[in-house]
């Protein structure tokens, strides 16, 4: 029987064997290639694109949307206004309970910088049927770069439990061939409508 006060009977306080010490610095070594690969992949590998982060107050932020909506607006569907930004122009979309406003029609093949944020409680920013995801939440500006590759006709997901209304928060994004063009029919789930782009290509 052990205690706190009665040492336990054994050899562990002596060096340790030949084969724990190959062990102990195999791990080490893993953990140290496992802490590179967090920057590296950051900056090399694609997946998760470095973008424009600011803070900012819920509120403020809203009230840029509503600008950017009015000066851009080109038509409205139930209600919901459609903006058509120029080329190279910040888009300003935000998520509030149960809505994305406004609705967006991009260009194929031109880039712009979108910002998006939450007005209220943390949002999933999905890209259906594509496989584009982020967090959006309240009191941040999250900037990125995007050149949509693919016309069509996309719907914006929230992929994070927002409430009672949560099901109905359904956003939608066009893509068009040219500044007067129409969509094509919805993109396959295995193209790419977006290619999200950070401060390396």
């Amino acid at each position: 029987m052990h205690s706190a006060i009665v040492n336990p009977q054994g050899t562990w306080w002596l060096p340790a064997h030949k084969g724990e010490k190959v062990w102990v610095a195999i791990a080490f070594a893993w953990c140290m290639v496992l802490f590179a690969m967090m920057p590296l992949w950051h900056f090399k590998g694609g997946q998760n694109p470095s973008g424009i982060r600011y803070k900012v107050e819920p509120s403020a932020y809203m009230t840029r949307v509503q600008e950017f909506t009015n000066q851009y607006k080109v038509g409205e569907e139930n209600g919901l206004p459609i903006v058509a930004p120029p080329p190279g122009a910040d888009v300003y979309l935000i998520g509030m309970m149960w809505q994305w406003y406004p609705a967006l029609r991009l260009q194929q093949g031109v880039q712009y910088t979108l910002h998006l944020s939450s007005l209220d409680v943390n949002h999933g920013f999905n890209l259906y049927p594509l496989n584009i995801n982020f967090q959006v939440v309240p009191g941040y500006d999250y900037g990125l770069r995007i050149t949509p590759n693919q016309s069509g006709d996309y719907r914006i997901v929230c992929n994070e439990f927002c409430g009672i209304g949560h099901h109905t928060m359904v956003g939608r994004i066009i893509v068009t061939e040219g500044p007067n063009g129409t969509p094509a029919a919805p993109a396959a789930a295995d193209s790419a409508v977006a290619a999200p782009r950070g401060g390396t290509e």
